[in-house]
This record gives C-alpha cells, structure tokens and sequence, in this order.
C-alpha cells in the first residue's frame, strides 16, 4: 500500500515561473556578497507619484474594512474618467477592480472558458498565462513569433489552422510583455475579423498602453467595432505608477453575462485590496507631469538598452515598440544555464565595483557585480524555442543599465571560455 500522499496533476503541471525560478540563487549571490543588477523582472525603480504615498500615510480609518467585491465605486469613477483619455467609452459599472492583472486574467479564464476549452496566444507570451490556464483547466495553443520577424504577427492563416471547435478564445498582450511589440491597425483588423467570424472572446492584456515610442496610434480591443461584447480587457495600476506592491488591477468587459459571472468570483475571495484601492485612486489624477516624466525616462533607457546590447559581439534584439521590456538572442546554447552560472559562478571586480550594496534595506560589503535576466524559453510553450534568449526589462536607471549590459559582456566572455 502506497501512503505517500499525491501532488494535484494540475499543481504538477504548472510551470515554475522563468521570471522569479531563479531568484534563490540570487538571493544565494547576495548572501555572498554580490550585487545584482535586475534586468529580470518587470519592478520598475521609479518612485512611487507621491501624491499616491501621501493619501496611504494619511488614511483616517478607524477600521480597515472589506470594500465592496467590485471595488470601489469612487475608483471605478475615476477610472471611467482616465479610460475616457484613450477614447475608451466605459461606464463605472463596466469596470470590476481586481487583486493585480493577475486576478483578472484568472477571473476571465474562470469565468468565459469551460475545461478543455483552448485559447490562441501568440507566443513569446507572459509566463503566468500558462499558469492561470492550467488554474481553470483550459488549454494554451500557441501561435509562433520570431525574433528575426521583430516578433510581428503571422498570417491568419496561420490562426485558421488551429482553430476547432474546442476554441473559445484569443488572447494578446499590446505592447506585449515580453517582446515590446506593439500591434499594428491592420493586426488589429485581423484579430478583429477571427474573433467576429468565429464568436470568439478576445482577452486583451494592456497594462503597458502609457508606454507606446512610435508615431502609431494606440489601438485597444475595446476600439474596435463589432465585436464589442466579445472583448475583456484586462489591465493594472502597477506599471504606469509603479505600484506593483499594491495589486490592484481591473477586468473591463461591455458584456453583461460576464460580468455577472466575474461577481461570483470577486465574492468568493471577498474584496480587493482596500488600501491598494486607496493608493491606486489617488494616483489618477493629478499625476499628468509624473506620467510625462516617466515616459521621458523610459525612452532614454529603451534606447540605452537596446544599443547597449546590440554593441555586444553575438547579441542582437530588435527594437521593441512599447512596454519595457525586449527579447534578445546571446551567443549561447542555453541561456537558462547561462543565466543561472552568472548568478552562481560570475562575480565581476574592478575599480567601479562599490564598496557596499543595500539587500533588504540593509548595507553589507560588496565583493563584486553580476546581472540577473529571465530566460525566454520559459515564455514559450513550444519545446526547444527561445533557448537561446533572454528577456530583459529596462527598469533600472540609465547608469545601471550601463554597468549590466558590461557585466553581461564580460559574463559573455567568461562563459565561452568555460564552456566550449
């Protein structure tokens, strides 16, 4: 008799997340003294609007209370005002406030799709996707995009081929995480015409909308025409306010059955974060200059980024049009391997490295450099691709960006001589 008690096959089945699998060797690194440049992970270094940190310092409560399971109507108001600013028509009751993008992401799947059901994602896509289709039972089809394409969009012929009668949805992130595409009006128009011809939900993930460098106009799902009760929009206050720590996020959706269904769902975990309400709702308005600012920011470091790497003998990525994030091929085999070794084994000295480092607010000596990058395989679901790249986020500020993108060489150099 077998007393051994059995792991959940959908807990077997979730992949470890390629932004945060490495983190414990990170954390190693730093016990040994190494400071780490984080290019992994999307937790931008700009300060928080300090209007949003003033209304936290100031909260009058005398109880903490639950809000209500949409979330507050005060903040929902605010966001019918900011949405208005894109040309997005909403109205407070369309918009349900969430536990982070990511909740809204599980709530949508939860809510629209059937076990089995599958969905279409151009892939390189964002990790959790995965998993929050493995939550519900739902099935990932991937639709492939290369990096030698600038990761645009294929054919929709390529899309036909993997529609059957167990599709029920498509799903895009624009700009994307992790490549930084931005899709094009006429992608859209694609997109546009599946979800029509099939009634297929269109799950859209624009969480990065404020950070589009290109001339061409910002296209939401919710823009375009004839589809408009097949469209959930996802979204989150984390990145253009650099508030990931609060987790609120919203589920946007003109059709009423789901978000009828979305409610069953915000009332079994009870209510979103009260104090992230607070501090999300205080960060709309008010904050025009801040949101300029950090724009202006993003742009200098896309382009120092993406010429940095470019300049390495063997790297190349091509120049994302939005979000913060590209995808990049190294002159590696495996670039997991090469992303752990250089939290491992590679710890870079020399004259520019600082005396001490700050880990968990503390100071402590610092005995040398090292970066820290996700590997892009895990942002595939096809077996064997992305082995080879890696996705980085320009979150850091420009100085150390710099300082990575050399510690990336000579971690470069240092590989190859080890491991030929």
């Amino acid at each position: 008799m077998n007393n051994e008690l059995q792991i959940s096959q959908r807990g077997l089945e979730m992949p470890a997340s390629p932004i945060r699998k490495l983190a414990p060797l990170a954390y190693d690194a730093e016990d040994k003294g190494t400071k780490i440049y984080r290019l992994n992970i999307g937790q931008p270094d700009l300060p928080t609007p300090q209007k949003a940190l003033d209304a936290l310092k100031t909260v009058e409560r005398s109880t903490l209370e639950y809000s209500p399971s949409q979330g507050y109507r005060s903040l929902r108001k605010k966001l019918v005002d900011y949405y208005e600013r894109y040309q997005i028509k909403l109205n407070a009751d369309e918009i349900i406030i969430t536990t982070g993008g990511s909740e809204a992401v599980l709530f949508a799947f939860l809510s629209c799709l059937n076990p089995g059901d599958e969905i279409i994602v151009p892939e390189p896509a964002y990790a959790n996707y995965m998993a929050f289709a493995i939550s519900a039972g739902a099935v990932i089809r991937t639709i492939t995009t290369t990096i030698d394409e600038g990761f645009c969009l294929p054919k929709v012929e390529k899309f036909e081929e993997l529609i059957n009668e167990r599709t029920k949805a498509i799903l895009i992130c624009n700009p994307n995480n992790p490549t930084g595409y931005l899709y094009t009006q006429k992608e859209m128009n694609r997109i546009r015409d599946l979800v029509r011809k099939h009634n297929l939900y269109l799950f859209s993930d624009e969480v990065y909308r404020e950070y589009i460098y290109t001339g061409s106009p910002y296209i939401s799902a919710m823009h375009l025409e004839g589809i408009e009760q097949n469209v959930v929009l996802i979204d989150s206050v984390s990145k253009r306010y650099s508030e990931c720590g609060i987790r609120i996020g919203a589920l946007i959706t003109h059709n009423e059955a789901v978000r009828k269904t979305v409610m069953k769902f915000c009332q079994a975990r009870l209510s979103p974060p009260l104090l992230g309400q607070i501090v999300a709702e205080a960060s709309i308005e008010g904050t025009e200059e801040y949101s300029r600012d950090v724009y202006e920011e993003y742009v200098e470091r896309r382009k120092c980024l993406i010429d940095g790497v470019n300049r390495i003998e063997g790297c190349y990525t091509p120049l994302p049009m939005g979000a913060f994030y590209t995808v990049a091929k190294l002159p590696v085999a495996d670039a997991e391997d090469f992303c752990a070794w250089c939290l491992r084994d590679f710890c870079w000295k020399d004259e520019l490295t600082p005396k001490t480092m700050t880990v968990a607010g503390q100071e402590q000596p610092c005995k040398g450099e090292t970066i820290m990058m996700a590997p892009a395989a895990g942002f595939y679901t096809t077996p064997g691709l992305g082995r080879d790249e890696v996705r980085l986020a320009y979150v850091l500020c420009k100085q150390d960006i710099r300082r990575a993108l050399f510690l990336l060489e000579k971690a470069l150099e240092t590989y190859k001589l080890t491991h030929r």
